[in-house]
């Protein structure tokens, strides 16, 4: 086992992170998934070794948290005895239906796979930092629109050919597009990316790239400027992605069907993972895939094994509706599980979900966390809640690092926001999304409706 590693690195397997409530590791299946008995296996040696808490990130990565150094050690060698090989390397991610979907335009993984070939031959993976990433997405049902990714290869078709539009740092919205080219040079254009990066040292993005170096990729053997490259979906005012489907509910595969679950927060019970794998297994599905979007996909299921799977995980607490609030809502674990957490976010983020509901239409994110680390959104949301020595502070419109616009004690503070969501019912205009009428009340105003009344 490694030294522990630091914040901000991946905690894989081999080399757990120290968190508040103990050691986490992260594990990203090399297959994509677990059989259902996989899947049981490993939460129940996570209740043996952890705190019995299980986590799916944003990103679709698994994570077993409250681990101690000599656990840690046992939750490996038990991984490895469940035959689970875990995903080494840059990350080199696609759709989690990428290959049984379809409506994809085209299977992502055999240049997902020449992509991670070429890495490794290039000899890069040492000089590339752990947040450094590739996304290949071949479309779909669940396409990657809200994964960001130093480099984006995204299937487009062009004429009776499939091409890859590329582009560099960010999601589909945010990326700069560089060039639509075949499947050869974007995996050439994305090793020289990579390279780039890495002369730059392992904290470096493309992001740092310079004006000249991304000329010269966007040069590489383009067959169509990035002009013609297709339209994405927009942003909202509270930095959602329009357009992106939840994977949550019911998906046609080409071999039968898939039901999409959200983890509330991203976080579970074992115990309730070993209880919805045990009910999948039954109604015959052959795989559990992770998804982004803190999500589980079930698969090959029948339609009536959908809606039957689909009301076991309702009764163990799962998201299973898209319009649930809590798809809205990014919350770390807080107090009193974590020990550097200041508020209960977990609580705050209940009660919020269903006394403020209607706050939370599709424009805009809720970010609950229980100190200024920011651990389960660190970008920028329309409103934050963070907790520290003054009690649960209120942040418009910035992250947890920010210097809170107000504060409230943290047991009130679903009260609070309450109050925010009375004033924009209140204001809304016809038509008006809840990021739109926020921005137009203004921080200010928006900070004073929550310190009211306190």
């Amino acid at each position: 086992m490694n030294a522990f590693s630091r914040r901000g690195a991946c905690p894989a397997l081999s080399a757990p992170m120290q968190t508040g409530d103990g050691l986490l590791v992260r594990l990203n299946p090399v297959a994509g998934g677990f059989a259902p008995k996989s899947l049981i296996g490993l939460a129940e040696s996570a209740l043996r070794h952890g705190n019995g808490i299980m986590e799916v990130t944003a990103r679709g990565s698994l994570q077993v948290r409250g681990l101690t150094a000599e656990s840690a050690r046992l939750l490996a060698a038990e991984v490895d005895a469940l035959g689970i090989a875990a995903r080494a390397g840059v990350p080199i991610e696609t759709g989690p239906l990428a290959g049984i979907d379809p409506q994809e335009i085209a299977d992502p993984r055999p240049l997902a796979e020449r992509i991670r070939a070429a890495i490794e031959e290039a000899g890069l993976t040492a000089g590339l930092g752990p947040k450094v990433s590739v996304v290949v997405d071949g479309g779909g049902q669940l396409a990657m629109d809200a994964v960001t990714a130093d480099v984006r290869l995204r299937a487009v078709r062009a004429g009776g050919d499939v091409r890859w539009a590329v582009s560099v740092a960010g999601d589909t919205l945010g990326a700069k597009p560089l060039a639509t080219v075949d499947a050869h040079a974007g995996r050439d254009i994305t090793v020289a990316a990579l390279r780039m990066v890495a002369e730059k040292g392992r904290e470096a993005h493309t992001r740092d790239l310079s004006e000249r170096q991304l000329a010269s990729l966007a040069g590489w053997h383009s067959f169509a400027p990035p002009s013609v490259l297709p339209e994405m979906s927009g942003r909202t005012e509270g930095g959602a992605v329009e357009g992106y489907r939840l994977p949550i509910g019911f998906f046609e595969l080409n071999a039968g069907h898939a039901l999409g679950i959200v983890l509330p927060y991203g976080s579970m019970p074992a115990q309730n993972l070993i209880n919805l794998a045990t009910q999948a297994s039954h109604l015959g599905a052959t795989e559990i895939r992770l998804a982004p979007g803190r999500a589980l996909l079930a698969l090959g299921l029948s339609p009536s094994a959908c809606t039957s799977l689909q009301t076991a995980a309702t009764a163990l607490g799962f998201v299973t509706d898209p319009t649930d609030p809590r798809t809205r809502i990014a919350a770390c674990p807080g107090a009193p599980a974590c020990a550097s957490g200041r508020i209960a976010t977990r609580t705050i983020a209940e009660t919020i979900a269903k006394q403020s509901a209607d706050l939370l239409d599709a424009s805009l994110t809720l970010h609950i966390s229980g100190c200024a680390k920011g651990c389960a959104h660190p970008g920028t949301t329309a409103l934050t809640l963070v907790g520290d020595e003054n009690g649960a502070g209120l942040v418009v419109d910035g992250t947890a690092k920010a210097l809170p616009d107000g504060y409230r004690p943290g047991y009130d503070a679903a009260r609070g926001v309450a109050a925010i969501a009375a004033a924009v019912r209140r204001e809304r205009n016809q038509g008006e999304t809840a990021a739109a009428c926020l921005t137009r009340l203004g921080a200010a105003g928006v900070a004073e409706l929550y310190r009211r009344n306190q």
